[in-house]
């Protein structure tokens, strides 16, 4: 049987629902420029009749009814597309981050500038031509001094400007990883205040769109991914790795890596293990220091590696007029002091391993000669040793470009009096050494008998680099030449990490410009007068196929720098472009759902306070009524 007072208890429904539904929409229009908020609706829904259809209900027309309720508030959302938001943040963040930093680089090697290595490069080749066409003038060779100081200084400042940009990098991966930390705490924080809030049975709509808030910026800057297994437990993975678990937050934390570098590696706050990350601005700042820029420094230290020990092998056999020999033009800082090229690697205080850059053949060879020796030559490279082969049929240029097309961190060639050479080049792994020669070894008798480079061949002959006095493989070094011509291979230090910063031209050169070796010695040890035969070879360098990593000359590499650089940026510019209009496209669909609209939260109110206002003349209409039926009683 309904009650007297049902009337009342019915209005009264009405006006806390209407009353709720105007708050909501006032809610919604303060909240409409804060970011991450989604509009908010009330649901509204018939409260439970009066009568169940059971067996103890009274004989009515029919169930009665007793208003409307308030049911819940709900946040207008669409999961799916969310969750599509997320995993596509992190690749616009990822190519946003590779713009900026492209747009640095390209700076760096900026082609069009006086100052730049390429133009000072011609200049230093057009110093040696004029010296060769002049070489009993002074004013030819302190143009050649000058020009090569000026070149060292642009290699130098090149090589600067590179690193500068590498530490921005670490700056920025070390902030980064600062902020991942502090969005991943405060999500674990808001998960344990959701988890409670829903445990009482409400809807915390207002930290939803915080923690979704949260999700959306940690996505630009790490590729994450967010599940949620259970009512308590939402979660976010970071490479397939947990981040965030309920109110438990990992996080990452930074330490320096062991390459001498002073950068940072990101690893597990907990674990210490590396951290896989391979999107966001993390993911692309870490790329660009540790693959694109670490490369392009790569390249540049093995230009001026390779132009220095180049130029420097045509002075040292060279004479200057004031009768000296035997001089490098260029001087680079060894990596170790021990002539040897012996160094302790572990820090346990064991001389352990041996740093050679460049190992030379005692005998000359012919290229087009063939050598009627057949083996294998085993070299290292960018994972493990490789090995080449080389057959009775092979001429010596046959060979050193079969080593130079493997996939060795070991080049050859045949230096300007036809010796074999072999140096190291820049390793791919940052556990290996740069210009260090991990290993060589011939099964058979070309490298040791044939080129005079090794003593012994076979397994026992190898050079091998773990180890102090490696050197002492080589022929005539530690062991009579097995040739027996009593030949000796030469050798080079490895240079100090970097050798690009630490170029420059020798003192005893830029004190005495009488030193510049611009004449060749004659066959009775003599200098003939007008002879610029060294100056010319050296001139000659530029149209040289050195093999300079991927580049066969000099002007290759620049070539190559320019045209690799300026597509990577433009692969970034235009990656980023098209990740900007799939964000745009995909956050104008959530603001077009889940966004505030100032007019239809306008029309809301008006709406809802009609429904208030009828409720309110529901209550003074049943009040008259009961007023009635009082006053019948008096």
């Amino acid at each position: 049987m309904s009650s007297t007072f049902a009337g009342i208890e019915m209005g009264k429904r009405s006006l806390l629902a209407h009353s709720q539904a105007i708050s909501t929409a006032g809610h919604n229009i303060s909240n409409a420029d804060t970011e991450g908020y989604s509009r908010q609706r009330v649901q509204i829904s018939q409260y439970d009749p009066l009568y169940r259809p059971d067996l103890n209900r009274a004989e009515t027309a029919g169930q009665i009814g007793q208003g409307i309720s308030a049911q819940s508030i709900e946040r207008v959302r669409d999961e799916m597309l969310d969750s599509r938001i997320v995993a596509q943040a992190n690749q616009e963040s990822y190519w946003s981050t590779r713009e900026n930093y492209y747009s640095m680089i390209e700076n760096v090697f900026n082609d069009l500038g006086e100052s730049s290595v390429r133009s000072n490069m011609d200049k230093f080749w057009e110093s040696w031509q004029e010296l060769a066409l002049y070489p009993e003038t002074k004013a030819a060779r302190q143009a050649v001094v000058t020009r090569g100081e000026t070149l060292a200084e642009s290699i130098r400042q090149q090589y600067t400007s590179l690193s500068g940009i590498g530490t921005l990098l670490n700056g920025d991966i070390e902030a980064t990883v600062s902020q991942i930390n502090d969005y991943a705490e405060r999500i674990a924080a808001l998960n344990k205040e959701i988890s409670r809030s829903e445990a009482i049975g409400d809807k915390p709509n207002d930290l939803y769109d915080q923690r979704d808030l949260m999700v959306d910026k940690l996505s630009k800057l790490a590729d994450i991914t967010t599940e949620r297994r259970d009512r308590d437990e939402f979660m976010v993975h970071v490479g397939g790795r947990v981040l965030v678990q309920g109110g438990v937050a990992r996080g990452f934390n930074v330490e320096p890596t062991l390459d001498n570098s002073g950068y940072s590696k990101v690893v597990w706050s907990d674990t210490g293990k590396d951290v896989e990350v391979s999107g966001g601005s993390l993911g692309a700042l870490i790329e660009l220091r540790d693959v694109d820029l670490r490369n392009e420094i790569q390249n540049l230290n093995t230009m001026t590696m390779n132009f220095a020990d180049l130029v420097n092998d045509i002075h040292r056999n060279g004479i200057g007029a004031n009768s000296v020999t035997g001089l490098d033009f260029f001087v680079e800082q060894p990596f170790v002091a021990n002539n040897m090229g012996n160094f302790d690697r572990d820090g346990d205080g064991v001389e352990d391993t041996s740093y050679i850059f460049r190992m030379t053949g005692s005998n000359t060879l012919d290229p087009q000669q063939q050598t009627g020796l057949e083996g294998t030559i085993t070299i290292s490279g960018h994972s493990g040793n490789i090995a080449v082969n080389y057959y009775s049929t092979d001429t010596v240029e046959t060979i050193v470009n079969r080593i130079n097309d493997s996939d060795g961190e070991v080049k050859a060639y045949l230096d300007r009096n036809n010796n074999l050479v072999l140096k190291g080049t820049t390793a791919s792994s940052e556990n290996n050494p740069d210009f260090v020669i991990r290993h060589v070894e011939d099964s058979g008798f070309f490298l040791s008998g044939y080129a005079g480079l090794l003593a012994e061949s076979g397994e026992a002959g190898a050079y091998d680099f773990a180890q102090a006095n490696a050197v002492n493989a080589l022929a005539g070094v530690g062991a009579e030449s097995i040739s027996g011509n009593g030949g000796v291979a030469q050798y080079a230090v490895a240079p100090v990490l970097n050798p690009a910063g630490y170029v420059a031209v020798n003192s005893a050169i830029t004190n005495d410009i009488l030193s510049v070796a611009a004449a060749s010695h004659s066959r009775e040890g003599t200098v003939e007068i007008g002879d610029g035969s060294a100056a010319l070879a050296i001139a000659n360098i530029r149209n040289t196929q050195v093999m300079i990593g991927s580049s066969n000359t000099i002007d290759d590499y620049f070539a190559d720098t320019l045209t690799r650089v300026g597509l990577k940026g433009e692969q970034a510019q235009v990656n980023y472009e098209n990740q900007v209009a799939v964000m745009s496209s995909l956050e104008n669909l959530r603001d077009s759902i889940s966004g505030v609209n100032i007019d239809e939260e306008l029309a809301d109110v008006l709406k809802f306070q009609h429904g208030y206002n009828a409720a309110a003349k529901l209550v003074t209409i049943m009040d008259k009524m009961l007023d009635t039926i009082l006053g019948l009683g008096a």
